[in-house]
């Protein structure tokens, strides 16, 4: 640790949970204050951010008193974990209220709020905490022994307001990163999506119109127990694509398979011998078709337009059968169709494999900036 650095426990530089009389004390019962839910603190988010108000006379019970400076913290699982944390900025006369589930940090003299919010942000901090959780499963919330105990480096304060000025800046940066990333990532995606649904809407010549039960007839899958199945190299494949390899198969390769409850619209191309659950619907018959072009075509038709069912959303393939659709006549075209979409889909999973990976390395800068500005290794 550097040098001029000390190590505190958080309950001896921190008031933990603050006594609900200091608001009694300074309002009226009909003083508006703010009041704050469980989802009034978001993930990756600096400042809590109330979102309904209340009078000092409506938030009795066992609802949690902050001010503006608090540090909130949620105890509870996953809450705690995710890293559902903030600082109170802004509240109705300075006071604010909220779910019983936040811990409450008040810093002293020698503590900055932003310091302190920086140093819970850390994963190592939420993983040693998930490893002391008490209670029920479902129900899990940190100790408070963790909490009060865990120690802090405690540098000069003028170092604590360089850590937090040199964090605001590199968290700024990194989060126009991600969201140039991210917003990339969703443009190759559509690139794709819009192209592949131009190829079937742009009918040419040799296009025939045929009922859909004529281009391929769906059926349902086939009910296998978990006890019944056995590690194997074969496909189990359900609404959700491939979820399982096992010694047993029932439709041979290729395949194409979508969802028939729960997951509509996704379709999926299977290359091995495979065998397809009752929650999706395979193709039975390609009428000599070339598969992938059929692939293809089912991923750019709506499917879901046809699902009925006020709980689960279930498609009945009888719906489809009779639908009126395009489909190119030759095969050679068929074939040319799925050799530029195959093309133009390699290139797209490229830059799909780049972004993901920005976003992860983004992901990994952060953590490698928290644990330095921590150590006295912030330059």
């Amino acid at each position: 640790m550097k040098k001029g650095w000390e190590v505190k426990k958080l309950g001896e530089v921190c008031e933990i949970k603050p006594p609900k009389r200091e608001a009694r004390n300074k309002l009226k019962e009909t003083d508006v204050v703010s009041f704050a839910p469980m989802e009034a603190l978001r993930i990756n988010q600096k400042y809590l951010i109330p979102t309904k108000e209340r009078t000092l006379k409506e938030v009795g019970g066992s609802y949690t008193y902050f001010a503006n400076g608090d540090v909130l913290l949620a105890k509870i699982t996953p809450c705690f974990e995710n890293g559902k944390l903030g600082i109170a900025k802004n509240l109705k006369n300075g006071i604010g209220f909220g779910s019983s589930e936040y811990i409450v940090f008040r810093t002293n003299e020698y503590l900055f709020p932003e310091y302190l919010y920086y140093f819970l942000l850390r994963p190592q901090f939420k993983e040693e905490g998930a490893k002391r959780m008490k209670g029920a499963v479902g129900h899990k919330r940190v100790s408070k022994e963790f909490i009060e105990n865990c120690g802090i480096p405690i540098p000069p304060l003028p170092d604590q307001k360089r850590i937090v000025a040199i964090l605001d800046e590199a968290f700024e940066n990194i989060t126009k990163a991600k969201e140039n990333a991210e917003k990339n990532l969703k443009n190759a995606k559509e690139i794709f999506e819009s192209y592949l649904q131009s190829v079937f809407e742009n009918k040419g010549d040799g296009w025939e119109e045929k009922r859909f039960e004529e281009v391929c007839v769906l059926q349902r899958g086939f009910d296998l127990p978990t006890r019944s199945r056995s590690k194997g190299n074969f496909p189990l494949v359900s609404s959700n694509g491939i979820t399982d390899k096992i010694n047993v198969w029932k439709i041979k390769a290729p395949g194409v398979v979508t969802g028939r409850s729960g997951t509509i619209g996704n379709v999926h191309f299977i290359e091995e011998d495979f065998w397809p659950l009752n929650t999706a619907l395979y193709i039975k018959e390609f009428h000599g078709n070339y598969e992938r072009c059929v692939y293809y075509f089912l991923r750019q038709f709506d499917l879901k337009k046809y699902s009925s069912g006020a709980g689960v959303p279930t498609l009945n393939r009888n719906n489809v059968h009779g639908e009126k659709v395009w489909f190119p006549k030759s095969l050679s075209e068929q074939q040319s169709i799925v050799n530029k979409l195959d093309k133009l889909s390699q290139e797209t999973k490229k830059l799909e494999t780049i972004y993901t990976q920005k976003l992860a390395d983004l992901e990994d800068l952060k953590k490698s900036i928290l644990q330095k500005a921590f150590k006295g290794e912030l330059k």
